[in-house]
Parts: structure tokens; C-alpha cells; sequence
């Protein structure tokens, strides 16, 4: 792979330029792909409703009041709960979905490369069978994404030859966070998605939420969209950073069963009685796989930047403003 240097030709007019190519390129394969309609999403929900993603249960969501109504609102974290709800809303049918542009303001975000405060990803979700809540299609649908990754680098690639080289490899590697940890036993999650990402390059780390055999998660999932045992993560070796980027988070959704038990075991069944649990406990609401997958991370990663402010516009502190341009990172 090139250093970063190379891609001096790109200065923040034509990567926005390079930016806007990747991502037409790629949500036009992903929707082809995945048979994904287009559909415009809310910035802000109502908090009763239920229909905002609580994450990990630990971020607080920004919240506002319409104040000529009285209306208190929240603005999403993900699209996660809302997404299921608009596929019976709009009328879709077995095997076919959506996708939106989803915004986030996440003010509890640490700053680093891969973490601003503004989040933008795409988020979609499917509507899939019953019979079809197993790990072989999730597999299935997990190589389905990758290969849109795969035809967005070398479409990307061929815009820009003398800039930017092939960073994935041709398949992408199954694991579950179970098996991981008896590879790394002596690791940190993190650790442990560090070693197998250096070694295979590209990953789907399945199973992300239930405790494993030493008593911990892997990594905190919030218990009301995803089935822990059928989630995961895109994972993928970045060579300009030499550390692992996570791409996508994805996976097929609770159903009446599984959403009884993870609130159990997460101690949220407080949440059962809010509209959007009440519906799918009343098998109200069809069953689906989603996800959503980095907007600012994809380009920066296919574009072998160093740093997510070099593909997103979003704030700063003064003192990484200063590091940057000591380093030689482009904000845009």
C-alpha cells in the first residue's frame, strides 16, 4: 500500500469529489445487492414511542423540546428499532428492504481516528422468514455486503490508481467472539480483534452482547434489536492506521422470544411497555436483518486516510486542530 503522502494530488475540493464518487458507487451496489428501496428517516423521535436505539444503555441521547407543543423529542442514535416498524408501515414484502441516511449526535463520544461526535452511516434492514433466523444466513448475507465492499475498492481504485492499492482480501473470515477468546484467552476484546484482523485482514465477529465463558461480553449490544446470538461485526485490518476499523455493525433481529430474554437478562424489561416491544411481542412486526454500515469510515478507509476528519466535517478540539496540521492531516 502507498503512503498517505502519495495522495497529495487530493486536496479537500477533490476529495469531497472522491467522497461523493464512493458513496453513490456504493449505495447504488449495496441497494442492488440487497434489494433495498431508498427512504427518507427521521432526525428525531419521540422518546415513548421506544423507537430510539439505546446503544449499550450507558449514552444519553440529545434531547429537545418543540416548545410551541410541548413535545419533547430525542434526536436517534441509530436507526435500528424505527427501520422495523417502517417495513410493515410501508407495505414491504418478504426479502425486501430499505435504506436511509442515518445522522447521529453522540456527545459522550470520546475523540480519536475512527470517533467524532457526528455519526453518519448507512442504515438499512430486510424483511427475512422465520426459517430464515440462522447463522447460515446471516453468513450469506454478511458476503453479500462484502462483496459490494469488494466492488467499491476496485471501482474506487480505478478512478485513482496512483493514489490508492487493494487493501482486502477476496473473502472475509467467520468467527465468533466465543472462539476468539479460546484463540486469545489472555486478551482485551480489543486485543483480541486486533490479532485475528492482523491476520486475516478482513473479519465477521459474530455473537456481540451475552456474557461468554468468562463471565463478560465481548462487547455491549443494547438487548431489543439484535439477537446476541446472531449479530456481529464487519471488521477490517487498516493498513494506514495499522489497527483494526469496524465497518459495519449488523445482524438479524430479536424475535418475541429472544427479546423477552435479553431483557431479562440485561434487567431492561422496563422497556417492554413502550409501543415499539408491545408490537413485536404481538408478532405485529415482521421479522428482519439490518444493520448499519459507516459512511465517513468506508471512505476513509478505501481513500487510506489516517484520521476521520480528513472524510467528515464535524468539530474539534483546538488541540487536535493543532495536531493535525502538525501531522499533516487534512481537515475538511
Amino acid at each position: 500500500m502507498r503512503n498517505n503522502s502519495d495522495c497529495k494530488f487530493l486536496d479537500i475540493r477533490e476529495t469531497q469529489i472522491a467522497i461523493k464518487s464512493l458513496k453513490d458507487f456504493f449505495q447504488r451496489d449495496v441497494a442492488n445487492t440487497l434489494n433495498l428501496t431508498r427512504v427518507s428517516a427521521p432526525l428525531f423521535v419521540r422518546p415513548e414511542t421506544g423507537l430510539n436505539d439505546n446503544l449499550s444503555g450507558k449514552e444519553k441521547a440529545v434531547d429537545f423540546k418543540i416548545r410551541k407543543y410541548d413535545m419533547n423529542v430525542e434526536i436517534v442514535q441509530s436507526l435500528a428499532k424505527w427501520k422495523r416498524h417502517a417495513l410493515k408501515k410501508y407495505g414491504f414484502k418478504d426479502y425486501e428492504g430499505i435504506y436511509t441516511d442515518m445522522n447521529a449526535i453522540r456527545p459522550d463520544e470520546e475523540f480519536d481516528e475512527i470517533h467524532s461526535v457526528y455519526v453518519d452511516q448507512w442504515d438499512w434492514e430486510k424483511i427475512i422468514k422465520k426459517e430464515d433466523r440462522t447463522e447460515s444466513y446471516l453468513h450469506y448475507i454478511v458476503k453479500e455486503i462484502y462483496s459490494v465492499f469488494l466492488r467499491t475498492e476496485s471501482f474506487i481504485n480505478t478512478i485513482y490508481p496512483y493514489c490508492l492499492s487493494p487493501k482486502l482480501p477476496k473473502s472475509i473470515y467467520f468467527i465468533t467472539t466465543e472462539e476468539l477468546l479460546e484463540r486469545y484467552p489472555d486478551k482485551s476484546p480489543k486485543e483480541r480483534e486486533y490479532a485475528i484482523c492482523k491476520e486475516k485482514k478482513a473479519v465477521f465477529l459474530q455473537g456481540i452482547g451475552g456474557n461468554l465463558k468468562n463471565g463478560q461480553p465481548h462487547d455491549s449490544r443494547s438487548p431489543d434489536y439484535d439477537d446476541w446470538t446472531l449479530n456481529g461485526d464487519i471488521l477490517v485490518w487498516n493498513p494506514t492506521t495499522q489497527n483494526v476499523l469496524e465497518l459495519s455493525s449488523m445482524g438479524i433481529r430479536v424475535d418475541e422470544n429472544r427479546l423477552k430474554i435479553q431483557s431479562e437478562l440485561s434487567g431492561t424489561c422496563d422497556r417492554l411497555g413502550q409501543a415499539y416491544h408491545k408490537a413485536l411481542l404481538n408478532y405485529e412486526l415482521p421479522y428482519t436483518v439490518g444493520g448499519g454500515i459507516g459512511q465517513s469510515r468506508l471512505c476513509m478507509f478505501f481513500l487510506e486516510r489516517k484520521h476521520i476528519a480528513e472524510v467528515q466535517a464535524s468539530v474539534w478540539t483546538d488541540e487536535f486542530l493543532e495536531e493535525a496540521r502538525m501531522r499533516g492531516i487534512q481537515v475538511l
